[in-house]
């Protein structure tokens, strides 16, 4: 199958190498044109522009930053809109404002183009080892027709409804993982300031009903106040405020999530925005006077 893919950062990387490897036509184009190195290496084309890179493709993939990257990426003056062929499918997998993606879905329907949302969990790791889970909005038949691709790069793979949907679904994961990064560190602090031996705790509530992902490959982080990058907090931030704006819009309280935002843009105004999201753990570990 012929295809784009645009956005090549921490998980751009990761995906689009795994498209590549079964056996896909790709064509790659990242902003920061010397990261499509690694890909043209290993046999794909690089393109000048988004543009350029959907020219012929059947599936174009992206992987940028923000809502107005992805406008930018679509609907720019260089945009995958006056690139792509009628019947191709624009499958954007970043994290999105939802009413932002179902503008761009209906200006590229105009176009003869198609558009799936889906956004991602899972993180560097998943979208390296090819075990992301996605979460996909749009029509039934784009994403049967999507699916031998999002195959390459997800293990979990689930149509959650029409368009908007994959990106109302992520904010819902991201709303609950800001409250498991939140009272992993807040648990993991009451052990260290009680002097306990933390990786012993860490292994003893894995096997119990407090088991997470977050505890079993962030919690280091917090015991040793490391947060080596794996998803950076301005990345996190971002998406949460597109779940606190989604919220408003439907008129639901998340005090959690709001707690959780507002931690990450002190983090953010102290310079630890390119940290990894666990980094939570300094705020509770300050405030609980653990240095």
């Amino acid at each position: 199958m012929k295809v784009a893919f645009i956005g090549l950062g921490t998980m751009g990387i990761g995906m689009s190498l795994n498209i590549l490897k079964a056996g896909n036509e790709l064509t790659v184009h990242n902003r920061t044109r010397e990261k499509e190195i690694t890909l043209a290496e290993q046999g794909a084309k690089r393109a000048e522009s988004p543009k350029d890179a959907a020219a012929g493709a059947e599936i174009i993939v992206m992987c940028v930053s923000d809502t107005p990257d992805v406008e930018e990426t679509i609907l720019g003056e260089n945009g995958v809109i006056h690139g792509a062929s009628k019947g191709s499918i624009v499958i954007d997998m970043s994290t999105i404002s939802p009413a932002a993606t179902r503008n761009m879905a209906r200006e590229l329907d105009l176009k003869g183009m198609k558009m799936l949302d889906a956004p991602v969990s899972g993180g560097p790791e998943g979208a390296l080892n090819g075990t992301l889970a996605i979460m996909v909005g749009g029509e039934k038949a784009d994403f049967e027709r999507a699916l031998p691709v999002l195959e390459t790069m997800g293990k979990t793979i689930t149509h959650v409804g029409p368009i908007g949907a994959g990106q109302i679904t992520k904010a819902i994961n991201q709303i609950l993982i800001s409250g498991t990064y939140l009272t992993v560190a807040e648990g993991l602090t009451l052990g260290i300031k009680a002097g306990l031996d933390m990786e012993k705790v860490i292994q003893a509530i894995s096997g119990g009903a407090a088991a997470s992902w977050v505890l079993h490959n962030r919690g280091i982080n917090v015991v040793n106040n490391t947060y080596p990058l794996g998803f950076r907090v301005r990345l996190h931030h971002k998406d949460l405020l597109v779940a606190l704006d989604t919220a408003r819009e439907l008129g639901v309280t998340l005090p959690a999530t709001a707690l959780v935002s507002q931690m990450e843009n002190g983090l953010i105004a102290k310079g630890y925005g390119d940290d990894d999201v666990s980094a939570i753990g300094r705020v509770i570990r300050e405030l609980s006077g653990v240095k």
